[in-house]
């Protein structure tokens, strides 16, 4: 902005400036959209998997020689592990979702591309989804079995395929940053701003 263009105009006050520069950037709404969707899909998919194809009535259901659909509650987090076998310990793990998910949104503020706040989204609603399920049941509902040569991967859900195509993004445009290229606050537009200011 030019000193002209700031003739006439309150100064921003501080805790206007904070809070646009911290919680709302310009593809948060893109990123929120999409956590939004994530969230919703995962919670169709978890409520036709439980309420309608009743899978825990079922067992385990071979959907091909290498997939099947099961019901697992998962008590931790990735792999089992840290498992909450307690209310107090269901709280600390949705507590540190919650956590999570509001470092992710500050980072969305800050995306400069669409490729990273589709990342993001994608996270946040991922993880959402499973704080849903902590809150209602105390674990996670896990459906999705792969296995070979008698190895299973570990069961997870539509949640998890959210949260790990979102960190993959996120690794690709670490390894390779023109992969999604830059947006509307880059850095090209940025310091062609600068130059003309």
């Amino acid at each position: 902005m030019t000193r002209r263009q700031r003739v006439g105009r309150e100064p921003d006050t501080l805790m206007e400036r904070l809070s646009r520069e911290t919680f709302w950037g310009p593809f948060s709404f893109f990123g929120l959209a999409v956590a939004a969707a994530g969230f919703a899909i995962d919670r169709l998919h978890k409520w036709w998997m439980l309420d309608i194809y009743e899978i825990a009535a079922r067992g385990r259901v071979e959907v091909t020689p290498f997939f099947d659909l099961v019901m697992a509650w998962n008590k931790g987090v990735s792999y089992g592990l840290f498992e909450a076998q307690t209310a107090l310990g269901v709280l600390i793990l949705v507590s540190f979702a919650l956590a999570v998910v509001f470092g992710l949104g500050l980072w969305l503020a800050r995306a400069e591309h669409r490729g990273v706040a589709l990342a993001i989204g994608l996270i946040v609603g991922g993880a959402l989804g499973n704080v849903a399920d902590r809150l209602a049941y105390g674990a996670v509902a896990d459906f999705f079995s792969f296995h070979a040569f008698g190895f299973y991967w570990y069961i997870f859900n539509v949640a998890d395929i959210w949260i790990v195509l979102g960190v993959m993004l996120i690794l690709l445009d670490s390894i390779w940053p023109q992969l999604f290229g830059l947006g509307e606050t880059g850095k090209k537009d940025g310091n062609a701003g600068d130059r003309a200011a």
